[in-house]
Formats: structure tokens, C-alpha cells, sequence
């Protein structure tokens, strides 16, 4: 089971965005990275390709490393460690290892 997935709320512990929180849009799992909303924005410079879609510097986010990332506890309000947790019908959840509130 994945620790980190789409729409989750995440905080970045390190580069130059650590310390914000973002939500996941995509997670790459094959490559251990994710594009996170707000976070670790870069310019590319766009071409002009049709007559109504403007050229220029564009701003987007970039995808970051998954190791980078560490969900944020709603409860605590803080990063947690995320243990697994198999509950009794043979589903699995995640839970806050801090606060064991299940996220």
C-alpha cells in the first residue's frame, strides 16, 4: 500500500519549498515522484503553436521526490510517520503514528 496518494495533504520536508503543505494532484509511483499543488514551481518557456494559445514564460509545477514528502496529520497538525493498519474485514487503512487517528 501506498503511503502517499492523490488528494492527500502533504508537507515538504526539504529543498527550497520545505515547510509548505500542498495537496497532491498525480503521484508517479514507478518513478517515487509526485506534482504537489503550490509547490516546487518552475519556468519553461512555451512556443507560440496556435493563433488563440499565447507564447511566453510559463510557471507549473514540477514534480518532486517522494522522500521529500511526509503526510500531514490533520489532528496533530503536524508531518506524521504513517503506520498500515489491516482491519478485520482484510482491508487496510493508514493511520498517524503520533496520535493513531486513522487519515
Amino acid at each position: 500500500m501506498k503511503k502517499i496518494k492523490k488528494n492527500d495533504i502533504v508537507y515538504v520536508l526539504g529543498g527550497r519549498d520545505s515547510g509548505k503543505t500542498g495537496k497532491v494532484f498525480r503521484v508517479f509511483a514507478k518513478k517515487g515522484l509526485a506534482l504537489v499543488e503550490g509547490v516546487n514551481y518552475v519556468k519553461k518557456h512555451a512556443k507560440k503553436t496556435k493563433q488563440d494559445q499565447q507564447g511566453g514564460i510559463v510557471q507549473k509545477e514540477s514534480s518532486i521526490h517522494l522522500s521529500s514528502l511526509a503526510l500531514f496529520c490533520k489532528t496533530c497538525s503536524k508531518p506524521a510517520h504513517v503506520g498500515i493498519n489491516v482491519l478485520a474485514d482484510g482491508t487496510r487503512s493508514r493511520f498517524c503514528k503520533k496520535c493513531k487517528e486513522v487519515i
